[in-house]
């Protein structure tokens, strides 16, 4: 972060933290009362440890966020959503960006502070001012604090309901609901202890050829430091002999004699290091091709099974299926990417579903394979009802139910994908019934859309600001 950067964000924090102040403060006159309630405080689950959060409920009409794990609520705090003509929309979302420093650009360049996106067109959880009943132009503020809190326990992905009233997950079992296969994840975590084996040998491969490359490297300039050294001798030898032809007298011829044998001694002395560090120098340049073959070979081997154990995992991400009423279809997501699309049949199609969200929780160790919850958005149908009435072709099931795993989800709606989902989203449902004045504010693109593989449906997606 520069320095203007950080004044910038730290005048903007103070100018909030003020501004929240005298909001909270300010008298209740007729231009800026509203229906008042308590604000209620941020609370932690006590009782036991939290565990990974894997839905987040907010309810709009008691402004409030209640955030999920496997085991039932772990924080729960106040929030400020959309004011009146800026509703948030009431529907199901997911978190699809996050930015611990983000500055609007549809509002002024506003701080938005721990942003978690649900939607492209600009709607996301954030840290903001509460003033005790719903603000903001559609997003849902949480309290500074509570918002940094928040953002260090999510990730990209996690379900995020809006609902109208107070809701809750309450555990469900039905044979609809998916049953993974134990043996798929089994297979997926040999398969990462392959990767991770072939990883080690790979690492042992390439130690090993840099290890003879530079032995034969220590060799080679060994040998010709050896070279060196005998060529040297060999000049000293000559000079020697070469005195001893042209000495003159019997003093010189002595001194002569005596140089050509110490040269001679030298000569030989270098001649037979020259030799061992030959014999040497062979045997280590030819360990080096050898190596880096077996390297080579290692690394490949490396890289095909961490390629099929990427493969698996990435088969056992969370996947998202939807059934729509109005469309009769079944749509099927994995990490944000549409992976099927398919006719569905529903019974008495004409009669209301509902809006539920069903998720898998955590596996078992039972027949069940996987507990589920469910939550239930209007009360236009019952949630066992509405999974009585679906029928899930067996090709789908196939597909689908053996990678199921913890925070895939179940979406049964009467209502049809938003043009909000699109690339880089999970499946946007909203409500129609419902107020959408802060996502209706938001321009979307008409010519935008994403298709599905082998599928003439498509979804418009949000123009990008």
């Amino acid at each position: 972060m520069t320095g203007s950067k950080s004044n910038q964000w730290l005048l903007r924090t103070t100018l909030a933290g003020i501004a929240a102040l005298a909001v909270l403060n300010a008298p209740e006159d007729s231009s800026v009362a509203r229906p008042g309630r308590t604000e209620s405080p941020v609370e932690a689950v006590q009782s036991r440890a939290a565990g990974e959060p894997i839905m987040a409920i907010v309810s709009l009409h008691d402004q409030r966020v209640t955030v999920y794990d496997a085991n039932g609520w772990i924080l729960r705090s106040p929030v400020s959503s959309g004011q009146k003509g800026r509703e948030t929309p009431a529907g199901i979302f997911s978190i699809i960006q996050k930015e611990v420093e983000h500055y609007s650009n549809l509002y002024d360049d506003a701080f938005m502070p721990h942003m978690e996106r649900i939607t492209w067109s600009g709607i996301a959880l954030h840290g903001g001012p509460l003033p005790g009943y719903a603000a903001s132009h559609g997003c849902i503020r949480l309290p500074y604090d509570f918002a940094a809190r928040l953002y260090g326990v999510t990730r990209v992905g996690m379900r995020v309901i809006v609902a109208p009233t107070d809701v809750a997950p309450a555990e469900i079992s039905h044979p609809v609901l998916f049953v993974p296969k134990p043996e798929i994840a089994a297979h997926a975590a040999a398969r990462a202890a392959e990767a991770d084996e072939a990883g080690k040998k790979a690492t042992q491969a390439r130690l090993a050829a840099v290890a003879a490359s530079r032995e034969a490297a220590k060799a080679q300039m060994t040998l010709r430091t050896a070279e060196n050294l005998k060529l040297r001798a060999d000049a000293q030898l000559a000079a020697a002999q070469k005195a001893l032809a042209s000495a003159n007298s019997p003093e010189k011829e002595e001194r002569a004699n005596e140089a050509v044998g110490k040269a001679t001694a030298k000569v030989e002395e270098a001649e037979a290091k020259w030799n061992a560090a030959k014999a040497e120098v062979q045997p280590k340049l030819d360990a080096v091709a050898p190596a880096r073959e077996a390297a080579a070979s290692a690394e490949a081997a490396r890289l095909e099974a961490a390629n099929a154990a990427r493969e698996l995992s990435r088969a056992l991400e969370p996947v998202s299926v939807f059934i729509s009423r109005k469309t009769q279809r079944l749509y099927v997501r994995r990490s944000f990417t549409p992976v099927l699309d398919m006719p569905i049949t529903i019974t008495d199609p004409e009669r209301p579903l509902g809006t539920h969200v069903f998720t898998a929780m955590e596996p078992t160790g039972g027949n069940n394979g996987m507990r589920w919850s469910v939550v239930s958005l209007n009360e236009s149908g019952d949630a066992k009802s509405a999974l009585d009435r679906v029928v899930i072709p067996q090709d789908a099931l196939e597909r689908i139910a053996p990678t199921v795993s913890a925070r895939s989800s179940f979406i049964i709606s009467d209502e049809e994908a938003s043009s909000e989902t699109g690339k880089g989203t999970d499946f946007v449902v909203l409500l129609s019934g419902e107020p959408q004045g802060g996502i209706a504010m938001r321009r979307s693109h008409p010519s935008s859309a994403m298709w599905y593989p082998g599928s003439r449906f498509r979804y418009r997606l949000p123009f990008w600001r």
